[in-house]
């Protein structure tokens, strides 16, 4: 998808209504501190579109950007490390499962890893429990500019065995520094939507 316009439409709180839209919904989660509003900002050819910080659980809303009034990208809530009383996680978990239920329109679940490291016990867990709420997650393996290029492999295979992949599962490395794996998951996100650029579009590209 070629990005023209891309604004943040809605942000949803813990009493906050889930919006009932009738354009396709890609939805990301992913650890704190993960990189997903790196991700989310290289997805969209944005600098601050969606707000970085180095403190855990910056994003305590479920924030829905409207691309092209073609499509909504839903940035989840982090989980694990964000510094806020448990009792707060559990508002945040509830939420999230009220979206996953009430939307119509979510096509799929991206998750959210860090490449460097074999998924913790919090990843696996949301992975399954995303499993359990009836989506398969897509992962992308994020921070890939950390390793050396003999390390991918070895990583790569470590987050597949610790969530417990199947062969056929999609797994996407990805950088935020040098951009790599951002045409891979704009192919399947794509896919899930139905997406065609129109003709016009892809002459203007050429």
């Amino acid at each position: 998808m070629i990005i023209r316009n891309v604004e943040l439409e809605t942000v949803c709180g813990i009493t906050s209504s889930i919006p009932d839209h009738t354009m396709p919904e890609i939805a990301f989660a992913g650890k704190s501190n993960v990189g997903k509003s790196s991700l989310i900002n290289t997805l969209m050819n944005r600098k601050a579109l969606a707000r970085t910080s180095a403190q855990p659980g910056k994003t305590q809303t479920i924030n829905f950007y409207n691309i092209n009034q073609a499509m909504y990208l839903v940035d989840l809530p982090g989980y694990g490390f964000a510094k806020v009383p448990e009792s707060e996680r559990v508002k945040w978990g509830k939420m999230i499962e009220r979206y996953l239920h009430r939307s119509k329109q979510l096509k799929a679940v991206f998750l959210l890893v860090d490449i460097r490291h074999k998924p913790s016990g919090n990843d696996k867990t949301m992975y399954d429990w995303i499993v359990y709420q009836g989506f398969h997650p897509i992962i992308i393996a994020t921070k890939l500019d950390k390793l050396k290029r003999s390390q991918i492999e070895k990583c790569i295979r470590e987050v597949r065995t610790g969530l417990g992949l199947q062969s056929d599962d999609i797994l996407i490395p990805f950088s935020s520094v040098t951009r790599q794996g951002r045409d891979e998951i704009w192919q399947v996100m794509d896919e899930l939507t139905g997406w065609v650029e129109p003709e016009k579009e892809r002459k203007g590209q050429a």
